[in-house]
């Protein structure tokens, strides 16, 4: 695959799609996954009703052990994504999509962006990632402050992705 030049960071408001498209996602993703996937989550901050983000969904596949990941691996290659390995981060394993259409079902859409990301239950960053996902949700507050920090680093940083992530 070609590389991609870096986008630009930016900030959007809220969107109330962003949970339709991950539950489109999630259901195409959990079929051709079947029992491999205990569950499929919706992270990020697209996953807390309210907060600005980057208009990107994130998922993480949840499956019961690492032993399952080559299974995990060829089911979702059947739909298009790429297996990345865990880009610095053990035991989170990332994905790519071959194309706008990926999750490929028959249908032909055009999928929004999305991260896809798979680990085991027992997962320290899943665990992380879930935590700050749900403290967010039950503290507006916090989330109101994390917006406000994501809008002032994608001003700062906007044509610097990882240095963005980074702060």
């Amino acid at each position: 695959m070609a590389e991609r030049k870096p986008r630009p960071v930016i900030i959007g408001d809220y969107d109330p799609q962003w949970p339709v498209a991950f539950a489109a996602l999630r259901q195409v993703i959990g079929a051709a996954l079947g029992d491999l996937a205990v569950a499929i989550e919706h992270v990020g901050s697209t996953a807390v009703p309210g907060l600005a983000a980057k208009p990107i969904i994130d998922l993480v596949v949840v499956i019961a052990s690492r032993a399952q990941l080559p299974a995990v691996i060829a089911a979702l290659a059947r739909l298009g994504y790429i297996h990345e390995g865990d880009k610095g981060i053990p035991g989170r394993e990332a994905f790519d999509r071959a194309g706008p259409d990926v999750p490929r079902d028959g249908s032909g859409r055009t999928w929004p962006d999305q991260h896809l990301y798979v680990c085991a239950r027992d997962n320290a960053e899943l665990a992380r990632q879930l935590a700050f996902r749900d403290y967010l949700r039950a503290h507006p507050p916090a989330a109101a402050a994390y917006a406000a920090l994501k809008r002032e680093l994608a001003r700062e940083f906007r044509h610097v992705r990882e240095a963005y992530t980074d702060h």
